[in-house]
């Protein structure tokens, strides 16, 4: 019987729950999402690719309601997002409140968004200091606790424009985790950068999915989706076209358009 102590085993997270049940979204006669439906477990990766156009990002906006969805529904911990049920009915909530639900989500865009006129650490305490009403001193101790996470402990002085891209990206992900959220969405986080400093921002990408925090992410870096998702989703015209864990949809799968995507995104000497 062995008498070294025992490292007891990681509680599976308990939050962070996406049910998105039928969403359609139109702008004017154009139907961009046509009764999607997607479950993301507490904790897992979620990777959805797609052609542009095919309704990846709109889906993404509305899981924090930048979007109202035209119908379905979408629910994050059993609370539905953007809506209240009064009686038998849903009915959209107030600003106030979706403001509020919405820090419960955090969302990296592929542009960064950052405050030009704030230093780096003055970004990330913006929404903490505003949004939650947390106390100063609390919320500058978690933004430099972040900043040493994504690598730029030393630039809490600096301000974006005398930051690279990727450095810019990392503030921007470090923000996010300022409001300790359920969920972080990234939309084509690495779309901007130049290739050189598109594998800086994935490592904290990956550092974050191996922590257990809920990653909803599109992206066309197709390595990155085979080693870090637990579920690939594969989007074209406003539908979802086939879902499967990584080593199946890459190696097996099982759609015509899925394989014709695949083909045209994959170099055929890189072995996924």
């Amino acid at each position: 019987m062995s008498t070294a102590a025992e490292t007891p085993p990681t509680a599976p997270p308990t939050r962070g729950l996406v049910e998105i049940t039928g969403v359609r979204k139109s702008f004017g006669a154009v139907e961009v999402l046509k009764g999607v439906s997607l479950t993301v477990r507490p904790g897992e990766v979620t990777v959805i690719l797609g052609p542009s156009g095919s309704g990846k990002s709109t889906l993404l906006r509305t899981i924090n309601h930048l979007e109202p969805i035209d119908g379905g529904f979408i629910s994050i911990d059993g609370e539905p997002v953007g809506y209240e049920v009064r009686g038998r009915k849903l009915h959209e909530r107030r600003e106030k409140s979706i403001l509020q639900q919405r820090t419960e989500v955090g969302m990296v865009f592929q542009s960064f968004n950052l405050f030009p006129h704030l230093s780096t650490l003055a970004n990330i305490m913006e929404a903490p200091l505003r949004a939650q009403k947390r106390r100063k001193q609390e919320v500058e101790a978690q933004a430099r606790d972040l900043l040493a996470r994504v690598g730029l402990a030393d630039r809490a002085e600096a301000y974006p424009r005398q930051l690279s891209g990727g450095q810019q990206q990392r503030v921007a992900i470090a923000r996010a985790l300022a409001l300790n959220p359920k969920i972080l969405l990234f939309d084509e986080p690495t779309s901007a950068l130049d290739p050189e400093l598109v594998n800086e921002v994935l490592d904290v990408i990956r550092d974050l999915a191996d922590s257990g925090t809920t990653l909803i992410v599109v992206t066309h870096e197709m390595g990155f989706a085979r080693d870090v998702a637990d579920t690939v989703v594969f989007m074209d015209d406003g539908i979802i076209v086939e879902a499967g864990p990584p080593h199946e949809l890459f190696g097996a799968p099982k759609e015509a358009r899925t394989r014709s995507f695949l083909s045209k995104v994959i170099d055929p000497g890189y072995h996924l």
